[in-house]
Order: C-alpha cells, then sequence, then structure tokens
C-alpha cells in the first residue's frame, strides 16, 4: 500500500507539469462505425464491399469534420463522393443562393442532408420550397447524426447530397 501511494505522489507533479505545458486540443468525436457484424446476416453485408474511393465521415470536432483520414475545418458541401468547402457559418446563412449549385449539378441528389450543427433547427418554409424545386428530398438534423446518414446513403451507392455545418454551432 505504501509503495502505491508513494508512486502516486512521485508521478503525479510529473503529470500535472506535462498537462500545463499541452495546449488544450479540440475533441475529436468518432461515428458510429458501419462496418459491424449484422449477426445472422454476415454473409449479405454489403457495406464491406465498399470501393476505397467513397468518402467516409469518421469523425467530428466543434469545429469541423474528418472525412477518409483528413480534417477539415468549417463548413462542408458532399455531393455523392465530391466534397467542397462552404462558406455557410450558422444556420441562417442556408439559403437557396448558399444552395444553389444544386440547380446545376446532375445527376439530382435523391435527398439533401442539412446538418444544421449541435442542434436541429426548423426550416424555413422558402428554403424548403427551393429543395423541393431542385427535385431533391430534405432532411435536418444535427451535423453528426447528418454525417452518419450520408455515410449509409452515400455506401449504399445511392445519389445524395449533405450540407454541413460545424457541431459546434449552435444557432
Amino acid at each position: 500500500m505504501a509503495g502505491v501511494r508513494q508512486r502516486a505522489v512521485t508521478t503525479l507533479p510529473n503529470i500535472i507539469r506535462s498537462l500545463r505545458k499541452e495546449p488544450l486540443k479540440p475533441q475529436n468525436h468518432s461515428l458510429p462505425s458501419l462496418r459491424r457484424a449484422f449477426s445472422l446476416y454476415d454473409q449479405i453485408n454489403l457495406i464491406d464491399q465498399v470501393p476505397d474511393d467513397t468518402l467516409r465521415f469518421q469523425g467530428y470536432t466543434d469545429t469541423g469534420f474528418t472525412v477518409n483520414g483528413v480534417e477539415y475545418e468549417g463548413s462542408l458541401l458532399c455531393v455523392g463522393n465530391l466534397l467542397l468547402s462552404w462558406k455557410a457559418n450558422k444556420f441562417s446563412d442556408i439559403n437557396a443562393n448558399s444552395l444553389s449549385l444544386f440547380q446545376i449539378i446532375r445527376p439530382i441528389p435523391e435527398i439533401l442532408i442539412i446538418g444544421c450543427g449541435r442542434y436541429i433547427q426548423p426550416v424555413h418554409p422558402e428554403l424548403r420550397q427551393f429543395v423541393r424545386s431542385t427535385g431533391m428530398k430534405l432532411e435536418a438534423v444535427d451535423s453528426r447524426n447528418a454525417a452518419s446518414t450520408y455515410n449509409i446513403l452515400n455506401e449504399e451507392g445511392r445519389i445524395v447530397a449533405a450540407a454541413l455545418l460545424p457541431y459546434g454551432v449552435s444557432s
């Protein structure tokens, strides 16, 4: 017992010194893995047969996302396997103008998933009408769930789009 206490007493000051020297790093959260066993259905698990060039969101921080092992800061716009930096900084920046790319992109994605940041936000009727006019369906969820949903639909081979604000955005 005394030996354990002595080691703790001598180690604790070193730990505190090292913590003071290192700056705080943003916490990186992992998204749930899509590569899971389906118990009885292991033989038909098609998710493991996904091409390597498919975009996969692997994690998120309050300021950005990790996609295919690369960390991106800020908002992202994704269509299929195309990834773009996006200038929207808050939910009110998401409008027909900021999503005008979808008026010209072909093939038209079947759904646009909006990642609202930390919390789900109500979508303005004008924005909902704009998205409908492009031929897409619209889903607005928090950014963590938006990235996971994008992964699932994209890995199924469906044409899907996502407009994602960083998770730390709360208004």
